[in-house]
């Protein structure tokens, strides 16, 4: 008989856990997270130390875009507010990390969407910038003539989705043509599930 396969990204002891009990239904409609990079069950924050660091340990994607915290042999899957990781600038240099504390990894894509949001495809996978490191990206954002105004950026947030901006963003020595986007698109556009349900049964 074939053994269940693991995800290789979590850790040894819910890998064991998940081979030995195969079929433990997924749970949904507990966990979420919010846009400043909180976990919270049933609406209420986790708190305790060593509760967030085992979620952050063992937090991946299924083949959906579905993101979920490996609990043991149970997945309990994550609704997301923004995107499945909440990032943050470096107080130097353009090294973004995640909520989860670890580094994100190069930058495979950038888009803004129509309130200003920078959504960005990592190495990590997809992420939101925080609304505090605002002001960093946008000390990053050029176009041909420069480095952009608020003039410049209005019109950008202006545009239809999917509109040339003209605009770019400069991170870790390569510079990324910045998309736009409306923010109800970002999921499909960024492989990832907001509201994971179970499948429906036959």
């Amino acid at each position: 008989m074939t053994e269940p396969s693991v995800e290789p990204s979590i850790e040894p002891w819910a890998q064991r856990a998940m081979l030995r009990w195969p079929n433990v239904p997924h749970l949904y409609g507990w966990l979420r997270l919010d846009r400043r990079g909180r976990w919270l069950i049933k609406d209420e924050v986790i708190s305790r130390p060593q509760i967030v660091d085992t979620i952050n340990a063992n937090y991946v994607a299924d083949e959906r875009g579905a993101w979920y915290f490996q609990n043991g042999p149970q997945r309990g899957y994550v609704a997301l507010d923004a995107a499945p990781l909440m990032l943050s600038a470096p107080a130097e240099g353009d090294a973004l990390s995640t909520h989860l504390g670890t580094p994100a990894g190069d930058v495979l894509r950038a888009a803004i969407d129509e309130h200003g949001g920078l959504w960005l495809l990592t190495a990590r996978g997809p992420g939101w910038l925080t609304d505090r490191d605002l002001d960093w990206a946008l000390q990053r954002l050029v176009s041909d003539q420069g480095l952009v105004d608020e003039s410049r950026l209005a019109a950008v947030l202006a545009l239809s989705p999917g509109a040339a901006t003209g605009l770019a963003i400069e991170l870790q020595a390569q510079r990324l043509a910045l998309e736009r986007i409306d923010e109800a698109g970002v999921p499909a556009a960024f492989g990832f599930l907001r509201e994971p349900e179970a499948a429906a049964t036959p």
